[in-house]
């Protein structure tokens, strides 16, 4: 079905685009919110991904629905990127964030929060830390090339996660001592 939809897209056919829109609208909205957290703008990324996703359909060969998926994303996280870059928003957090440093190691109980708590921790975090929690964990990336990615070094990288970890693994202990 998917394959027809591309090809009936190539053809310029306006209710294909529509039902395609529809199809992938929701998956790679929560791709574009991972790295935009602000509404309005993450609407506008993905709004900027899906004319690219549209206009190059014609240029790509279709292998499969997976790999069409990961081509779109991979849209779609670039897209992000270059919004973060161009109005820079993606710093780099250069020094821990105060009581951070100073946590215990032991794991956070994360099974207690839901995902939609987990994924509001992570779209609270600074821009940097969120970019590389979302390149390494979501995308699987290695951090040589998220640093290759961001023109960053490959320890900035390590340490923005290691960070980003350890204030996660804060505001989880957190919100599960809230809730108790």
């Amino acid at each position: 079905m998917v394959e027809q939809l591309v090809e009936r897209i190539r053809q310029k056919d306006q209710r294909a685009m529509s039902q395609f829109y529809q199809t992938y609208v929701k998956e790679l909205s929560s791709v574009c919110y991972r790295y935009v957290p602000s509404g309005d703008d993450a609407k506008d990324v993905l709004q900027n991904s899906f004319v690219k996703i549209f206009t190059s359909i014609p240029t790509i060969a279709y292998h499969s629905d997976e790999a069409l998926w990961g081509w779109m994303k991979r849209i779609v996280v670039n897209e992000s990127l270059a919004y973060l870059r161009e109005r820079k928003r993606l710093l780099f957090v250069v020094q821990a964030i105060e009581g951070v440093e100073q946590m215990d190691e032991s794991e956070p109980q994360s099974e207690q929060i839901s995902s939609e708590e987990l994924h509001q921790l992570i779209s609270e975090l600074p821009d940097g830390y969120r970019t590389v929690v979302n390149l390494y964990v979501f995308e699987g990336y290695s951090h040589k090339q998220i640093a290759e990615l961001l023109g960053i070094k490959e320890s900035t990288s390590s340490s923005q996660f290691y960070y980003a970890k350890r204030l996660l693994a804060k505001q989880i202990k957190k919100l599960t001592n809230d809730k108790r």
